[in-house]
């Protein structure tokens, strides 16, 4: 077989085209407020929730998952940890220094910045393996209005599925099977 001969048979070869799922929906589960489901195209999986379940009006510190319409931004994750999860998202690979302003005084409330040792705000390398896959979902962006809510993101369940401060959080496993479907115009439909 001749190089042209083989140039053909590649050129024949299928590809499969990874597609995103146009919409995700989170519900509360029926008696536990702090728990839900996640709704993937077939896959339907458990989740924690904030500790105050799926709020309408979401307040910092309120412990509620925000109910709404949002997209996911990117993937934040531990390259020190984990290979580079498959996705259609944006990555970015979470650093010592990388953390989250939680103060609503704070010019930079409700963004990634890099802290200091002795500055407050969300650091988002932890020991305890939740956030070693971070979803950046656009709550509370456009516009960022202080005190509605920060920090709010998807990422790594704990075990048993102990309530979130605010966050949808999954297995591991589950985790990287939605991110190799979700892309930046995926629709997260997060409701009661």
């Amino acid at each position: 077989m001749g190089i042209g001969d083989q140039a053909k048979k590649q050129a024949k070869k299928p590809t499969m085209k990874r597609t995103a799922l146009r919409s995700i929906r989170v519900r509360s589960r029926p008696g536990r407020k702090s728990q839900g489901w996640l709704f993937a195209g077939p896959l339907a999986v458990p989740v924690a929730l904030g500790r105050a379940g799926i709020k309408a009006d979401k307040r910092e510190g309120d412990g509620g998952t925000p109910g709404g319409r949002f997209h996911p931004l990117r993937l934040w994750w531990r390259a020190d940890r984990l290979p580079r999860p498959r996705t259609l998202l944006p990555t970015r690979r979470i650093g010592p220094d990388d953390a989250w302003c939680e103060d609503p005084h704070d010019r930079r409330y409700n963004r990634a910045f890099r802290r200091s040792a002795n500055e407050p705000g969300d650091r988002l390398r932890r020991g305890d393996g939740l956030y070693d896959m971070i979803v950046e979902i656009d709550h509370n962006t456009r516009p960022r209005v202080a005190g509605r809510g920060s920090a709010v993101f998807i990422h790594v369940a704990r075990p048993g599925f102990a309530p979130t401060a605010g966050c949808v959080a999954l297995r591991p496993r589950d985790l990287k099977t939605l991110l190799s479907r979700i892309n930046s115009k995926t629709r997260i439909l997060i409701h009661s």
